[in-house]
């Protein structure tokens, strides 16, 4: 077999390892039997049903409501950390502040969601807060956690800006937080997308850390599935994730049409640029 023919197969099987589930899953969504694995006919009426179904749709929202607050402060705090590392040089301690903010990494997520748990408890008991475990005890845990991986992403992104053009900027006298509102937030904007996503996406599917700082009236999504697994999943879940992945790939989509149209403004704007000079 020729290389072409064999990276050929191989990207095929990728592509099939990656999506055929998630064919199955929205092709199972539409089916009539109750069995998740089992086709008995074409029917809509799980969809009508997850309308329905209240204790599923809340804590979809409430997944959503804390994955989003979650993503955001984790940018807020990850860029201010990613600056540190990335713009500071070697202040004293930074080996152990650099340790701190990429242990969530490596720690495995019952050890953090167990120290989490002690942690609220103890500050409980001390200060009177957190007043028991719900939706902001989750919101911290995993603000925590994903801080880790939005602070690398940003930390990347600085360390391979050009800072001549912030050194430039604070010689035309500039202040440091006007340069870095002016120049150096719009140049690192794409990695402050990347990594909310991504803080979004590791929060709506913890399900190991919410498990441990969760309490009454504050379950999750991941949660609840976990939990449904014991006495078979709903095709209503099947629904519901069919939902989801639609949304996902819209907006994908849109997002894809905005960067071509951005892409093709830019390259008739240096068009424009070369003839007229």
């Amino acid at each position: 077999m020729k290389r072409g023919g064999f990276l050929s197969w191989v990207l095929w099987f990728g592509y099939a390892f990656l999506y055929v589930p998630i064919v199955l899953l929205v092709t199972y969504s539409f089916n009539e039997s109750r069995l998740v694995t089992v086709w008995s006919g074409f029917s809509t009426k799980w969809y009508a049903e997850l309308l329905t179904n209240e204790p599923l749709l809340e804590a979809t929202a409430l997944s959503l409501r804390v994955a989003a607050v979650s993503a955001t402060l984790s940018v807020i705090l990850g860029t201010c950390a990613g600056m540190a590392m990335a713009r500071f040089g070697r202040f004293r301690g930074r080996t152990l502040f650099g340790g701190m903010i990429t242990a969530p990494l490596v720690m495995p997520e019952v050890i953090t969601g167990l120290s989490l748990l002690l942690l609220f408890v103890a500050m409980e008991q001390v200060v009177g807060w957190p007043d028991g475990r719900g939706v902001t005890t989750i919101t911290i845990a995993h603000t925590t956690f994903t801080l880790a991986y939005v602070a690398v992403v940003i930390q990347s992104r600085l360390a391979g800006m050009d800072s001549s053009l912030e050194e430039a900027a604070m010689d035309l006298g500039a202040r440091p937080a006007k340069v870095f509102f002016v120049i150096t937030l719009p140049i690192i904007a794409p990695a402050l997308v990347a990594g909310w996503l991504l803080a979004f996406t590791l929060s709506l599917d913890d399900v190991v850390i919410a498990s441990f700082v969760s309490g009454p009236g504050s379950t999750t999504l991941p949660m609840m599935i976990f939990s449904s697994v014991k006495f078979g999943i709903s095709p209503q879940i099947n629904a519901l994730a069919t939902l989801m992945i639609l949304v996902v790939a819209t907006g994908i989509f849109i997002a894809s049409v905005v960067m071509a149209r951005q892409d093709r403004q830019r390259k008739r704007d240096e068009q424009m640029a070369i003839q007229g000079g």
